[in-house]
């Protein structure tokens, strides 16, 4: 029996992309969630809404706003375990934003781990981003590699995994700081760019708007990153350590779109939006995570090639009720 199944799990950012595959993934393992959603007045829990109504009666829902100490307290009350993924994460809206990435990145960051310090939790997962490392200096990157904040967004990512990795080092608790690089699947925002490039096929686009597309990234498929949530959860050897989740491998933004057009609409043509570019020294060209120590140190393997991913994705996107959650004609920031 693993050490999590009798103990109560605190999801934040439930309601968001790997946050909801993660909470329903628990779920499916038979632990006990509680998801943690950001409160808004129509009773909105996002992606969780989408769950079928079985999962959803398991789930103890807490909505709320991680930027509010008080909120994130009577969240963790009875909670063991804390998977904190609550983010801004859009990395072009955090050039005009700053501030309120560095309210909720670094200062909820905080709250979670002053009310797991005051709760005595047993382990807290603090959600990291590849981000961080910036444009690779050498590949695989492993988790000595040096941060770069190369954004806004990566700074206050930076930030929130500088204030964990204090409180580990401080008062002993037992965070983990986890790094997915990145991750794809059903229920992504329009803002990444396999969903901009799907969606805007799927609604039979035949120029495909674009910003740069040389960059490489290291794409996991989300059912592989949450399995990794599980195993690195379920592993007391990366108490107070970085665990990256990745492929060990990179594939170049033209290279997915050109697989991803092959597949829906073979005379599409891809087309450069300025809109879409970030600023030169802001852009990360190249990501290829080193995945060694997470493999060495739980049972962890991937289990999706990235075509089987892909196609699992453009299938979701497929579905007309999924489709019209999604507006293929604006730019996402």
């Amino acid at each position: 029996m693993n050490s999590l199944s009798q103990k109560k799990i605190l999801v934040t950012g439930a309601d968001g992309f790997i946050g909801s595959h993660l909470v329903e993934y628990l779920v499916q393992q038979g632990y006990q969630v509680k998801a943690f959603c950001f409160y808004n007045s129509f009773n909105s829990w996002g992606w969780l809404d989408s769950l079928d109504k079985e999962t959803i009666q398991k789930i103890e829902i807490f909505m709320g706003d991680v930027r509010d100490p008080n909120g994130v307290r009577e969240a963790m009350k009875d909670c063991q375990i804390v998977f904190h993924l609550a983010a801004l994460i859009a990395i072009p809206f955090s050039y005009h934003s700053p501030d309120s990435y560095i309210d909720t990145n670094v200062k909820g960051t905080l709250n979670i781990l002053q009310a797991a310090r005051d709760f005595n939790v047993e382990r807290i997962l603090i959600t990291s981003t590849s981000e961080v490392y910036g444009t690779a200096q050498y590949v695989p990157i492993d988790e000595k590699h040096p941060k770069q904040p190369q954004s806004p967004y990566s700074a206050s990512k930076i930030g929130a995994d500088a204030i964990a990795d204090s409180f580990y080092r401080s008062f002993n608790l037992p965070i983990t700081i986890v790094r997915p690089f990145n991750t794809f699947g059903p229920r992504q925002s329009a803002r990444a760019f396999i969903p901009t490039i799907i969606t805007q096929l799927l609604n039979g686009k035949t120029t495909i708007q674009l910003g740069d597309t040389t960059p490489t990234r290291d794409l996991l498929f989300v059912q592989d990153t949450v399995r990794a949530f599980e195993a690195i959860a379920n592993c007391p050897a990366l108490i107070g350590q970085e665990v990256n989740i990745a492929t060990n491998s990179e594939i170049t933004i033209q290279a997915v779109a050109e697989k991803i057009i092959k597949i829906i609409n073979p005379s599409a043509k891809i087309q450069l939006d300025e809109a879409r570019l970030r600023p030169e020294k802001s852009e990360v060209f190249r990501l290829f995570g080193d995945n060694s120590k997470l493999k060495e140190l739980t049972n962890w393997e991937l289990t999706y090639t990235f075509d089987q991913g892909i196609q699992e994705t453009i299938d979701w996107f497929a579905s007309p009720d999924n489709l019209k959650n999604y507006k293929s004609d604006l730019y996402t920031l």
